[in-house]
């Protein structure tokens, strides 16, 4: 079964970040990693992120805001996947 890296990219998402998270770690598929890119949040992200106690999602802090572009390419060099999906951090995945 191939593994998946799902790409949040995150700046200052505290609002959704719980509703994002919850919804991919409530999948039946279970074989993923999450590269959660926090783009220079100034907000509680980080804070909220350290209450998941769950090894598959990867934390990752960027020292200036970066486009949109450059913060998801920063985000698939951290991945190990075979697959890749997007998921932003105000949206949520469906059961």
């Amino acid at each position: 079964m191939k593994k998946v890296s799902v790409i949040v990219n995150c700046h200052n998402g505290e609002e959704y970040l719980e509703k994002c998270l919850n919804s991919i770690l409530k999948q039946n598929f279970q074989n993923f990693e999450i590269i959660f890119f926090d783009n220079a949040s100034n907000d509680n992200t980080k804070n909220i992120i350290k209450k998941f106690d769950d090894n598959r999602i990867k934390y990752f802090l960027s020292e200036k805001k970066l486009t949109l572009y450059h913060a998801r390419n920063k985000a698939l060099q951290k991945s190990s996947g075979e697959l890749i999906a997007f998921l932003d951090v105000d949206d949520w995945w469906e059961e």
